[in-house]
């Protein structure tokens, strides 16, 4: 049997037409499931272009049925958040999982229909359709850089540990659950998570061996750290990672996304084999994994919790 996943993230912006000044947003509050309508539809046919190429699980963009509003207040926003279960985009995904027989991952705004709280949210949806669990963004940030500024506690909570998970759910860390699919078992680090040093390490240590980190970031400083955070992390805690982020400027704020996704591994980047603009494909091989580490380490075996703060 194959160890073998062909895997891919998209790389991409909001699709609907926006206007050109901030202060014209409110025009919009009446169309906000039309912005999500068209976005979906846009990653539907990304979808299915990644089924054409024999992909067989596919991590799409953080907050992807929407333009990254986080980059200012408005509480119009808040109205797209949509049941993480039974709502317009998961249902969409669901059977477009079915219909291609493909396990995707799908970071949604999600509005907690128990508590009435809002999260960002990242829905794994199986082969079948099923939505075996959901992962919430457990670090958010607010501040600026040297491009622009951001504030995501205006919109969403950071993650309270109650997501539905499911019994695809093989972690034992309620935080951070990691999903046994027919594709590998599968993590989530949602876009800020990535730079907190133990996300990665809990996700391995509860068997992740696939993370899809997927990210609206943009500066100097988080574009140099992109390219250094996953190879690190990957080659520390055995694990493949693939990082996906928006590429592009969005009206109305006109803040410029740098791109850059990418898979990597144990042994380093993985090469994109994707002729499509808007996805990133690489083979990934699971066998890796269970193979004695090159460099003769056993960093698990070798550390020491002790004596750490």
């Amino acid at each position: 049997m194959s160890t073998v996943v062909r895997c891919a993230l998209t790389e991409t912006k909001n699709v609907y037409p926006m206007p050109e000044r901030v202060a014209e947003i409110a025009r919009l509050a009446d169309h906000l499931d039309d912005i999500r309508a068209a976005n979906v539809a846009h990653h539907l046919d990304l979808i299915a272009a990644a089924s054409d190429r024999g992909v067989g699980v596919i991590g799409l963009g953080e907050l992807f049925p929407a333009p990254y509003f986080a980059l200012g207040r408005d509480p119009m926003w808040h109205a797209l958040a949509e049941d993480a279960r039974t709502g317009p985009t998961v249902s969409a995904l669901s059977a477009a999982a079915n219909t291609h027989s493909m396990v995707i991952i799908a970071p949604i705004y999600e509005l907690c229909a128990q508590s009435g709280q809002r999260f960002n949210t990242a829905v794994v949806i199986d082969e079948r359709g099923e939505v075996l669990g959901c992962y919430r963004k457990s670090h958010i940030p607010c501040g600026e850089n040297e491009q622009g500024s951001f504030d995501e506690p205006f919109y969403y909570d950071r993650s309270d540990g109650n997501a539905y998970a499911g019994t695809a759910n093989i972690s034992k860390n309620r935080f951070f659950p990691v999903f046994e699919t027919t594709r590998g078992r599968i993590g989530v680090a949602t876009c800020y998570d990535r730079h907190f040093d133990g996300v990665m390490r809990t996700l391995a240590q509860q068997g992740a061996e696939l993370v899809f980190s997927p990210a609206v970031t943009f500066g100097d400083k988080s574009e140099r750290m992109w390219a250094l955070e996953f190879p690190v992390d990957a080659a520390r805690h055995s694990l493949f990672i693939g990082g996906s982020n928006r590429r592009g400027s969005e009206a109305p704020w006109h803040q410029e996304y740098f791109g850059g996704s990418y898979f990597c591994g144990p042994n380093g980047r993985l090469p994109c084999m994707s002729d499509h603009p808007h996805l990133i494909i690489s083979d990934v091989d699971l066998a890796v994994l269970r193979e004695p580490d090159r460099s003769g380490w056993d960093l698990p075996r070798d550390r020491r919790p002790t004596i750490y703060d």
